[in-house]
């Protein structure tokens, strides 16, 4: 009889404190031991000595846009992509989903959808809307990971915006059951002001869509976001802060006592707005892209432990949507959960070495576990954790290709992959191995605990 049913070999492992080499044997769905030399046979040994081991990639913002726009993505197709990126975890937005995730019905829709197709395990968010307030109770018992609201224009008629009452309104149910509250902080009537004014001028290049929506609609939005989260003693997550002055407010909000984390994406620091230039619609975000300065700055909070949590945003769309003349009409959304994290890693290991790459773990794994209820199983390479690990060769020479989703649209076609997925693991079953991703894997649902 195996002592291990998998045993990882000379890893060189890495956690949100250092990096060492370590061996790491599982058994059955969850790691058993760490530590050097392990002795014991193993069913599976895994030569890991030429490569990083990482805890599995928990994408706690993504859209795979099912049920009723599955044309847009699916959660097979999503789920395989973002496998195939290092993901073992994904929280999947209310929106754009159709119907959103405003009730107990649509949830439990999209929950069975998620098992039936998902090769990733997964939680729900729930929608924050005017038009659900009363739904809010039961969507908490269904055992959503949280709540998300718009406080601008969400792009999809069927998921309203909150204004400041009922942001208010939902966070103190937020807050009763102890969940977040996401946030996508831009400041409405800012921007409806400017896009009027622009499109009174006939003007639909990019760079009028990124004057259109402005730091200072961020950070408007923000401002506002912490003020009512403090009142409420709710949990906010900003989500998507494209902006070093956005994870500035956000800290003194911590410092203020406000309960508030920061999530950024990889495209805020993998892109600058001159990249639309060249990229064009595929780059399309809202916030939208920034100047290479508040890439920059944005990078020395990131490297400074600043920014809690990095999430994909992936928003896929259909090609005839991210086509056209007029920027102000293509889809704003970024197809990025294949190749973001690898890159957004390499990158990392560029500018701060050891560290970006402890940096990372924080970022994808334990703190986005902890601040969703879930870090007693997922986040973390330890005994008695789902064995969710990732097998990363760092300096690797490979370009972005092949992808997975339903539409083959990304910004990053074509840019040098240095960091690359060797395989990853999921409750210790391969997921995937070298791009392909295993059919035989099913998903299950993950609730928070609180």
């Amino acid at each position: 009889m195996s002592d291990w049913d998998i045993l990882f070999r000379g890893a060189k492992l890495v956690s949100a404190d250092d990096i060492r080499a370590a061996d790491v044997g599982v058994i059955g769905e969850q790691i058993a031991a760490v530590g050097a030399n392990l002795g014991g046979s193993a069913k599976q040994v895994v030569d890991a000595a030429d490569a990083y081991l990482f805890p599995g990639i928990i994408d706690a913002h993504i859209h795979f846009n099912e049920p009723g726009r599955e044309h847009w993505e699916g959660l097979w197709t999503g789920s395989r992509a973002l496998a195939a990126g290092g993901g073992t975890v994904f929280f999947d937005m209310p929106l754009n989903a159709s119907p959103p995730t405003l009730d107990r019905e649509s949830f439990v829709q999209k929950r069975s959808l998620a098992e039936q197709k998902s090769v990733l395990d997964f939680g729900l968010w729930g929608g924050l809307t005017p038009a659900n307030l009363d739904q809010m109770d039961d969507l908490a018992e269904s055992g959503v990971i949280g709540f998300k609201a718009f406080m601008s224009e969400s792009g999809t008629s069927d998921f309203k915006r909150a204004d400041a009452a009922t942001l208010k309104q939902g966070m103190k149910t937020a807050a009763k059951w102890k969940l977040p509250v996401g946030v996508h902080a831009e400041d409405n009537a800012m921007i409806e002001s400017l896009v009027r004014e622009k499109r009174a001028a006939g003007r639909k290049h990019w760079r009028d869509y990124l004057d259109s929506r402005p730091v200072e609609a961020e950070l408007a939005a923000i401002r506002v976001a912490l003020e009512l989260a403090g009142e409420t003693g709710c949990a906010l997550h900003v989500v998507h802060v494209s902006c070093p002055e956005g994870i500035d407010l956000i800290a003194e909000g911590k410092r203020q006592g406000v309960d508030v984390t920061a999530e950024t994406c990889p495209h805020y620091l993998l892109l600058k707005d001159e990249d639309l230039e060249a990229i064009g619609a595929p780059a399309k975000c809202a916030p939208p892209l920034r100047p290479v300065s508040a890439q920059e700055a944005l990078w020395q909070r990131w490297i400074a432990s600043e920014i809690d949590t990095l999430g994909s945003d992936h928003s896929p769309a259909p090609p005839d949507m991210k086509t056209s003349s007029d920027f102000f009409e293509i889809w704003g959304g970024i197809a990025g959960c294949q190749h973001a994290f690898p890159l957004l890693l390499a990158e990392a290991a560029k500018r701060a070495k050891d560290s970006g790459l402890s940096q990372f773990v924080r970022a994808t794994s334990l703190d986005v576990a902890r601040r969703f209820g879930i870090s007693g199983r997922k986040g973390k390479i330890g005994a008695g954790y789902d064995a969710d690990l990732v097998l990363v060769k760092l300096g690797a020479n490979d370009t972005v290709e092949d992808l997975l989703y339903k539409h083959p649209i990304s910004p990053y076609l074509g840019k040098s992959l240095n960091a690359v997925v060797t395989a990853n693991w999921i409750r210790g079953q391969k997921a995937s191995a070298d791009g392909r991703v295993s059919d035989n894997i099913r998903g299950r649902f993950l609730q928070p605990s609180r």
